[in-house]
């Protein structure tokens, strides 16, 4: 008698991934202006009515979990921004068969929002946080809020949210005298600070107001401070793009994300929902499908289950590429959700 043969996973693309990761964008308004997500000529937020309900990201969510869909990350522009989220957060939380549901914020709301997140069912929370020099902080983000960044991180910390992740870009000649400093955190505080390449989206590789510092260039700088960086294996099928890292003694860990430099495509098992309904199998591929279309002209459940394995079948192997790094897409990063 044969042994029974495994059914192929519903989120297999054509390359053999298994896409267990949707980023959730919930709006394209946020309330700081970065350098390197932020049209410098300031931008128009899209007119309510073409942002998703939460019933509308629900039922796309839902869709996307029955075809195996473990992981959920919440997103924006700056999802805090979007009033009552906790009850987004409710919502997801409570559909059967999803092991994980994050929420990536600049931390402006933290304080305020913290509580209400946790008790809603949210697991984890990463904060964007570039310096923690106020002057150097207003410089990239056009705005004076390090202190509520740093008070919500607290507020994030006491009510029950491990580990906390520090997202951190670091920019030439802004603050990459800082990298130090934020690996150092880690020494005492169980915190991963993780060190994300500037990425070419929404404008060409190599433009810009800002010129991003490469991971082998941030590690030297730690390494000749505090020490060699140690290798952590990776944790689970969950864990995203980042090599982890930690330094004699810890708490803390260190992660690189390098999707310039590196080659993460290969692992790559992520799509995106936009805030506006498009639903995109690669970040720096323009190619979109209209969720918004599919679920406001009735669209069934199995509808949005076709529209899911769609965007699975069309999964690129590789985001375009340019003299070897990976190049831009035409919108910019807080229209995408990151």
């Amino acid at each position: 008698m044969q042994d029974p043969v495994s059914p192929t996973p519903k989120n297999l693309d054509p390359f053999g991934r298994e896409i267990a990761y949707l980023r959730v964008s919930v709006t394209d308004r946020c309330n700081l202006r970065c350098l390197y997500c932020a049209p410098a000529a300031g931008f128009m937020p899209k007119d309510h009515a073409e942002i998703l309900t939460f019933e509308e990201i629900l039922r796309l969510v839902r869709a996307a979990v029955d075809l195996g869909v473990r992981k959920v990350r919440l997103t924006g522009g700056e999802p805090l921004a979007r009033r009552e989220l906790e009850d987004l957060v409710a919502g997801i939380a409570a559909i059967p068969g999803l092991a994980d549901l994050a929420l990536t914020t600049n931390g402006v709301l933290l304080a305020e929002k913290a509580q209400a997140l946790f008790d809603a069912g949210l697991g984890r929370v990463n904060v964007s946080l570039d310096s923690l020099d106020e002057e150097t902080f207003s410089r990239i983000t056009g705005r004076r809020e390090l202190s509520r960044v740093l008070a919500g991180i607290r507020e994030a910390g006491r009510v029950g949210f491990a580990p906390i992740k520090i997202n951190v870009v670091a920019i030439a000649g802004m603050n990459e005298a800082e990298v130090v400093d934020f690996a150092r955190l880690t020494l005492d505080r169980p915190v991963s600070v993780r060190f994300i390449e500037l990425m070419p989206v929404g404008r060409p590789l190599g433009s810009g107001p800002v010129t991003g510092v490469d991971t082998e260039t941030v590690k030297r700088r730690i390494e000749e401070s505090l020490g060699p960086l140690v290798p952590l294996a990776r944790e689970n099928g969950l864990d995203g793009p980042a090599e982890r890292f930690t330094l004699s003694g810890a708490s803390g860990e260190i992660g690189f994300i390098t999707p310039v430099t590196g080659h993460p495509c290969p692992e790559c098992n992520r799509m995106r929902l936009t805030a506006d309904g498009k639903l995109r199998p690669c970040l720096l591929s323009d190619r979109e499908l209209d969720a918004r279309k599919v679920l406001r002209q009735g669209g069934t459940d199995e509808d949005l289950r076709a529209l899911v394995a769609g965007a699975i079948a069309v999964k690129p192997a590789s985001g375009p590429r340019e003299k070897g790094v990976l190049s831009g897409c035409a919108r910019v990063m807080h229209t995408i959700g990151g």
